[in-house]
């Protein structure tokens, strides 16, 4: 009888290195998002998961600080495999790292902003990509500064269901203005860029290309990514998907749900036809544990972050080139 090794569990820390996958029961064990190996040495890694635990920007109901605890225990659903329908395994392409959250001192909200951009800026000045773990969607301001100062204007490819472009004049930290700013610093081309799944009323849409949730229900996933290709077509792009985009029976789990949004197979099959997209940056955001069930919104996040890591490394390690389907 094979004695059972200790080292054959808990491959957040035990791992050799960022690349390959070793099932791990789902139950046990240190949690990283996919069971990727914990480290803050970036030195051979090509992409870092990050955490940003922040929701004091929300304007509903709060619990997203809770999300990226959520969704790196959901990730091991599906950590176990190869992840479906990819032909190739992600995590042996791609040589990949659970860095961690971010640490930031809640008790002086006015310094998280700044927080939150060094911290992606340590990362990125590694020359190491990211995919965040939200948190509220104001995260993605201070992730946007870092991005562009390396990249410079960036196309955003944005799912929810709020276009989050209210005026902002006074600079709050607020998870429905952080696009207005965006546009206003000049850190994405609203011309190139597209909101997807938007089913709430803004008069000020600031020049981005909205495809709402009545336009993608009446339109096929290829016609949708069809779309966006024509939008965003080669630029560097930072993808941001709000679990809110995705309908209330789908991912309960949120601080601000609305009715009449994505099912999960949409917003799965949309993010997977997206294969060749110029991704310099993604994250997955407004997952609120406190109002989810069976973890089911967890676990569609964990599911579109694992999808994410497919379409950078199909860009970036296989030299794929997107066309929309």
């Amino acid at each position: 009888m094979t004695e059972p090794r200790d080292d054959q569990i808990d491959h957040a820390f035990t791992a050799d290195g960022p690349r390959g996958v070793t099932p791990e029961p789902t139950y046990s064990g240190a949690l990283s998002f996919a069971r990727r190996k914990y480290s803050k040495d970036l030195a051979t890694v090509e992409l870092a998961i990050s955490g940003v635990p922040f929701d004091t920007a929300t304007t509903n109901r709060p619990g997203t600080r809770f999300g990226p605890r959520a969704i790196r225990a959901a990730s091991t659903e599906v950590a176990w495999q190869r992840n479906w329908p990819w032909e190739f395994d992600v995590f042996e392409v791609l040589k990949t790292v659970d860095y961690g959250d971010c640490h930031f001192d809640h008790g002086r909200p006015e310094t998280v902003p700044a927080a939150i951009e060094s911290h992606a800026r340590r990362i990125l000045d590694a020359g190491v990509a990211m995919l965040t773990l939200g948190g509220d969607h104001f995260i993605t301001l201070p992730l946007l500064r870092a991005h562009a100062a390396k990249h410079g204007p960036l196309s955003l490819l944005h799912f929810d269901a709020h276009t989050d472009t209210w005026d902002d004049a006074d600079g709050r930290i607020d998870h429905g203005t952080m696009f207005f700013h965006a546009v206003k610093e000049g850190l994405v081309v609203p011309e190139r860029s597209a909101q997807v799944g938007i089913r709430t009323t803004n008069d000020a849409p600031l020049g981005f290309n909205i495809l709402d949730a009545a336009w993608v229900h009446a339109h096929s996933v290829g016609e949708l990514t069809a779309a966006i290709a024509d939008i965003v077509g080669s630029s560097k792009t930072y993808l941001t998907f709000d679990i809110d985009c995705v309908d209330p029976a789908f991912a309960p789990g949120t601080g601000t749900p609305v009715c009449g949004g994505l099912s999960s197979a949409q917003a799965l099959q949309t993010v997977r036809g997206l294969r060749g997209l110029n991704l310099v940056g993604m994250d997955v955001v407004e997952v609120s544990p406190p109002y989810d069930h069976a973890e089911v919104t967890a676990l569609l996040a964990a599911t579109l972050a694992y999808d994410m890591l497919g379409l950078y490394a199909a860009r970036h390690k296989l030299g794929e080139e997107f066309t929309g389907g």
